[in-house]
């Protein structure tokens, strides 16, 4: 009779281990679906974002425990932005400079693409000095590397002038200055440099597939901005970290009298290219300190 009694109860209590067992198996495939929830992801990001923005080397604990938790929801997009902060960090970003024109040894080839980031336009339409100083460099630049293409990259952000865009206006200028029109690309629909990287990425992959390497054209202060946003979309468009499709090698500036971007400002733009614009405006509006941009529609 015991022996039935301690069967029993042996068999109890393996129903209940085997139930907890369960529910905790439940439980845990409840939170790994959680965990990969695109709003939960976005969070994730936005926290490591700001951090650095706000408090820089400080918060690499902090971001460190961040990353950590991103990769275990989503183990492809902890790669990626682990990639990511390990370049925004870097203090070799933007290095070395180059004013004026491109260095030597570039390909010489449709391999290689120009891109020159744009400057808001005067309320008419015209282009501000700044713009014009970037697209001597650009110019220079192009005459050295005659293959290359040139991408003008910049949307509408005149005033009184809805028809005018940076890259439009741009790309009439490099044309005056005898620049093969079939050597210059036109993106006219951005309004931020996360935009530029967005946007200049779509067109390059999908319309111009010999090019592979970029060189970043703009004012001195704005290079690192640049490079880090064009190499951090390529870094999010892979089909697997390291495959990127385009390869930020080298720069050239304008040395610019005065201008400069905050890295809480970088933080918002990476914002951006993981899709929040909401939250990446809001950061641009309490942050941005070289020019105003047009409200979001």
């Amino acid at each position: 009779m015991n022996r039935i009694l301690f069967s029993q109860t042996i068999c109890v209590v393996l129903a209940v281990c085997l139930l907890f067992l369960c529910v905790g198996c439940q439980k845990q495939s409840q939170n790994q679906m959680a965990s990969k929830d695109p709003k939960a992801l976005e969070k994730t990001v936005e926290e490591i974002a700001v951090d650095y923005g706000t408090y820089g080397a400080e918060a690499s604990d902090r971001i460190e425990t961040l990353l950590n938790e991103l990769a275990a929801a989503d183990q492809s997009a902890g790669v990626r932005w682990t990639k990511i902060m390990e370049l925004w960090t870097s203090e070799e970003l933007g290095k070395p400079l180059h004013y004026d024109v491109l260095p030597d040894g570039l390909p010489d080839t449709d391999e290689l693409c120009i891109v020159v980031l744009g400057f808001q336009l005067e309320p008419d339409g015209t282009m501000k000095e700044e713009l014009i100083e970037r697209l001597t460099v650009a110019l220079n630049s192009a005459k050295k590397y005659p293959r290359s293409y040139i991408v003008c990259t910049g949307g509408g952000t005149a005033e009184e002038n809805e028809a005018a865009t940076e890259a439009g206006e741009m790309a009439k200028w490099l044309a005056e200055q005898g620049i093969e029109k079939n050597r210059i690309i036109v993106e006219d629909n951005s309004l931020t440099t996360a935009q530029n990287a967005i946007f200049t990425y779509d067109i390059l992959t999908s319309r111009y597939p010999s090019v592979k390497k970029l060189a970043i054209v703009s004012s001195d202060y704005h290079i690192a901005t640049g490079e880090l946003l064009f190499k951090a979309e390529a870094i999010l468009r892979a089909n697997a970290p390291g495959n990127e499709k385009l390869e930020v090698v080298s720069n050239a500036a304008w040395k610019a009298p005065s201008g400069t971007l905050s890295t809480m400002f970088q933080a918002g733009a990476l914002i951006e290219l993981f899709g929040d614009v909401e939250t990446a405006f809001e950061v641009y509006y309490d942050n941005y300190d070289i020019h105003s941009l047009p409200p979001l529609h």
